[in-house]
């Protein structure tokens, strides 16, 4: 086993037992540290074993989200505004909330970081701008 596959299996077991899957639970505690290459992993696990199912456009959304941000963070801005385009195509078909996520929010993320990117001249706005922190509703 991988440090990496080890870090994550130890985040995994930490949300367990919770009423949300522990992948999808690990995927906002490793977003919201700015541990986005985790959280693109931590749900890749449980979108691997639902694609095609009803959620595979949902996880893929918020996986791409998370690759955005990897992007940003190595400084890469056309990759990061191209996974958020890919994001938003992927999400935008889910209603307004959706598995406990305003997706609405997050779809405003998404417009808002793109008019940063288009808007900083060639700069990254991560370097300006903290990242969003995403919360999941704690009832339906």
């Amino acid at each position: 086993m991988s440090k990496k596959s080890g870090h994550i299996a130890e985040l995994i077991a930490s949300c367990q037992g919770r009423e949300l899957d522990a992948h999808y639970l690990g995927y906002f505690e490793c977003f919201n540290r700015q541990l986005f290459y985790e959280a693109h992993d931590v749900l890749e696990e449980l979108w691997l074993t639902q694609r095609h199912g009803p959620n595979d456009g949902f996880y893929k959304g918020l996986i791409q989200f998370a690759g955005a941000f990897v992007h940003l963070q190595k400084n890469r801005l056309g990759p990061a505004a191209a996974l958020l385009r890919l994001s938003r195509k992927y999400l935008s078909g889910y209603p307004a909330t959706h598995e406990r996520l305003k997706i609405s929010m997050l779809l405003g993320y998404i417009d808002d970081w793109l008019k940063k990117l288009a808007s900083d001249g060639g700069t990254n706005p991560l370097q300006k701008n903290a990242p969003p922190v995403l919360e999941i509703l704690n009832t339906v």
